[in-house]
């Protein structure tokens, strides 16, 4: 394994600063659209869910990183303030699943749009980690 240079470092740097920058933003855009940060992440998860049916509880939390019972929590906040609703699942009713509601879909579109926006503003920097040593 090659020796890393300083321009490694570097560009390891430049990237965490703006990885940590683009976290800050997007809690801060989350919070000027009348939302948590959690309940963004929470938003996201179901709208980029790829069963058309919604996430379960347990899919959601194994997106965020969080306990069972702190996902329950959050889809009870979010569902308590009208993003989200659960449906029972169409072939097992045991299983309940998180839909968007119409507020939650459009407030997951605008979030998403300014999102996509700020990440290409990102790209040049990520495409500067191309390792031209294979």
């Amino acid at each position: 394994m090659p020796r890393m240079t300083d321009k490694d470092y570097a560009t390891l740097l430049g990237f965490r600063t703006e990885l940590r920058r683009f976290l800050h933003w997007s809690e801060e855009q989350a919070r000027a659209s009348g939302l948590t940060p959690a309940q963004h992440q929470l938003m996201l998860a179901v709208k980029g869910h790829p069963d058309p049916a919604g996430p379960t509880i347990g899919d959601v939390a194994e997106y965020l990183a969080l306990r069972h019972h702190s996902a329950v929590e959050l889809a009870d906040r979010a569902e308590q303030a009208g993003l989200v609703e659960r449906r029972r699942d169409d072939e097992d009713h045991r299983v309940m699943r998180l839909r968007l509601t119409a507020d939650g879909e459009e407030r997951i579109q605008r979030l998403s749009r300014l999102h996509l926006d700020e990440l290409r503003q990102l790209a040049p920097l990520l495409a500067g980690l191309d390792d031209p040593r294979g």
